[in-house]
């Protein structure tokens, strides 16, 4: 099954695809853990300095996880809890990667595949996406590892308009929500992904990883420790900032190091 998670390589962009068109890449418990064991890996990869993330095709980006699986993975407690494992492992891989991510979105994005794109720090869309989770009509609920991500993206208002409604809803209303950074024309999708990622990437990746982790830093309510503060000048000590500063000057483009 790993087939149904892709990894393409353009250079120092890594391109993560949801693959499983047939089903408009609704997921499966074997997709959720092939996903963490990517992003665990391009975490690792300092030749990586941006992330797309996308589904297959330009129908969905995912409609949320594979009810017809449900029988045999999550049809009880226990089943549950060891899907819900599964899930919270590649939510924290994901959400912790120090690569900078970017959602590419296509049509769909429903249920778990929100929670998935909402992971991502960019988030691109097409006019005609739609958004929403409606496992209210489920039974089911949002755990803890999983509502984590969408309340500190859209806040617990929305968050619980969301799921206590369980509407799908358009790009728009995604955009006001706070849920997507940039709605495009649908076949502009791809094309605005890639140029978001290749002006990540050609910045300078520590600086990137950097700012990611002190933008996480401030989810963490303990003031700043005198560490915390000095860490913000780093970059000054860095190759990075001499070939930037050296280019600046030039106004040619610089060519980052990454150290």
């Amino acid at each position: 099954m790993t087939d149904t998670i892709l990894v393409q390589r353009d250079g120092d962009v890594a391109t993560v695809v949801l693959n499983r068109p047939e089903k408009l890449n609704a997921l499966t418990k074997s997709m959720w853990r092939r996903l963490g064991d990517v992003f665990l890996e391009l975490d690792a990869d300092d030749s990586v300095r941006c992330i797309l993330l996308r589904g297959a095709g330009e129908k969905a980006f995912a409609p949320g996880n594979d009810i017809g699986e449900f029988d045999k993975e999550r049809s009880n407690v226990e089943q549950a809890r060891a899907y819900g494992q599964v899930m919270t492992r590649t939510i924290e891989a994901i959400g912790g990667c120090r690569h900078p991510v970017v959602a590419q979105i296509h049509g769909i994005c429903v249920g778990g595949g929100l929670e998935i794109a909402g992971l991502a720090d960019l988030r691109i869309c097409g006019e005609s996406s739609r958004f929403g989770v409606p496992i209210n009509r489920l039974g089911l609920v949002m755990a803890y590892s999983e509502i984590g991500a969408l309340i500190r993206l859209a806040g617990e208002a929305v968050a619980l308009e969301i799921l206590l409604e369980g509407r799908v809803f358009d790009a728009r209303e995604a955009k006001d929500k706070g849920l997507v950074t940039r709605v495009v024309p649908d076949a502009e999708v791809e094309a605005e992904a890639k140029a978001t990622a290749r002006r990540i990437a050609d910045g300078a990746p520590l600086v990137a990883r950097w700012h990611k982790k002190f933008a996480r830093r401030f989810r963490d309510p303990r003031p700043l420790s005198p560490e915390d503060i000095e860490e913000g000048y780093a970059c000054y000590g860095t190759e990075d900032f001499r070939i930037g500063r050296q280019a600046f000057l030039a106004k040619s483009k610089p060519e980052f190091k990454g150290r």
